[in-house]
């Protein structure tokens, strides 16, 4: 099986057509699919797209005066991610591996300027996710009856 990198706008519109769009909004907010605009969603169209690529590595910036705070959601459960196809998994480790990207460059950059890391624990329950996936994909692995097929899985699982 091989694995293929999608782009923002492929990607989400898989995951909206799958339902994981609705409960990663809630979970990680709409910063997560702010680079690429859907036409076929009117929703979206208050989104704003990045026009640098570096962009994608920082929060979208937040009023402090807003009333409501933000809230964040939780980490998967593996549970969850057990009922979730290879695709949807394939999907969602990326899409958190971008988020973890997002949140430690924006803690090194506030750290360089003495600065405090709002929601530090925002972090380990991405990092927490993406070792369930792992899990997850490594107990597929091992209950497949074929050893070349689970020889083969593992090392894909690893290079994650």
């Amino acid at each position: 099986m091989r694995i293929r990198l999608l782009s923002p706008a492929t990607l989400r519109t898989h995951l909206q057509h799958s339902g994981v769009i609705m409960f990663l909004t809630r979970v990680f907010g709409r910063r997560l699919f702010s680079t690429a605009r859907s036409e076929t969603s009117a929703g979206w169209a208050a989104v704003r797209t990045a026009h640098n690529p570096l962009e994608e590595f920082f929060e979208a910036d937040r009023n402090p005066e807003e009333e409501k705070p933000v809230v964040y959601g939780r980490s998967w459960k593996a549970s969850e991610l057990r009922l979730k196809s290879w695709d949807d998994l394939n999907k969602l480790w990326y899409v958190l591996l971008k988020e973890k990207n997002m949140l430690m460059t924006q803690r090194q950059m506030l750290h360089a300027q003495n600065l405090r890391f709002p929601n530090p624990e925002r972090l380990p329950k991405v990092r927490k996710s993406m070792c369930r996936i792992k899990h997850v994909l490594t107990e597929r692995a091992i209950e497949d009856p074929d050893p070349r097929r689970t020889a083969e899985m593992k090392r894909m699982i690893n290079a994650l």
